[in-house]
């Protein structure tokens, strides 16, 4: 069993090519930080057509902590030059489906591999295109799929109302960094860490985090 992560960014050519440009950059260099986390045998990704991106995740388990590791990168960004780390509106977003499942080929190009997984991540994106949702999972399980599409929906709701701010906390959490860490390298107090931590649903996402992992291992890995 893999994970493929197939995303769209939201109204694309809308961007102004700066915002583009920034949105490009730092994907291109999240990949790099999770490839480094990771292994370079356990994650590949690759952007596309300029305003898309997909991965394989080859221990499906952390797919979950990765996709939202990539969207608070994107949605932390913003172009105000500040000294201290502000809250402003996110200007950057995307729609994501994670496929779960069987790959019957690789081949060195994304693009040219296939297999279960992409099939799934492929379908439930084209799915997502006219609804109001950003994050889908499809696996082989029904079960498991009504459990997590349910919770991607409080997900979703609770990450729309994202400050960059917001964004930018959770980002380092993911990371593994601890309050004050992220006090240090954003350059504010760490109690404001902390609120912006409760703001953002760290708990909610935390606890979700936990919740999927012990269910893809358990139910899909495992099993």
């Amino acid at each position: 069993m893999i994970a493929v992560l197939t995303a769209d960014l939201i109204d694309s050519s809308l961007y102004k090519e700066d915002v583009l440009q920034q949105v490009l950059d730092t994907l291109t260099s999240e990949f790099g930080i999770i490839t480094k986390q990771n292994g370079e045998k356990s994650v590949r990704f690759n952007i596309y057509r300029g305003d898309s991106f997909q991965g394989i995740v080859k221990s499906p388990e952390v797919a979950l902590l990765i996709a939202i590791q990539i969207k608070a990168a994107v949605n932390r960004i913003h172009l105000k030059k500040t000294k201290k780390s502000r809250a402003y509106s996110k200007i950057a977003d995307f729609k994501l489906a994670i496929g779960i499942g069987t790959q019957e080929l690789e081949r060195e190009a994304l693009s040219e591999s296939n297999g279960q997984a992409f099939q799934f991540s492929g379908r439930s994106l084209d799915e997502m295109k006219n609804e109001n949702r950003k994050t889908r999972i499809k696996t082989p399980v029904e079960e498991i799929d009504a459990e997590f599409n349910t919770a991607f929906f409080l997900l979703d709701t609770i990450t729309d109302k994202w400050s960059t701010a917001s964004a930018e906390v959770v980002y380092f959490l993911l990371r593994g960094l601890k309050e004050r860490e992220i006090a240090a390298e954003i350059n504010i107090s760490q109690s404001a860490v902390n609120q912006r931590k409760k703001a953002a649903g760290w708990e909610a996402i935390s606890g979700l985090l936990n919740r999927y992992q012990q269910v893809i291992t358990t139910k899909l890995k495992n099993g």
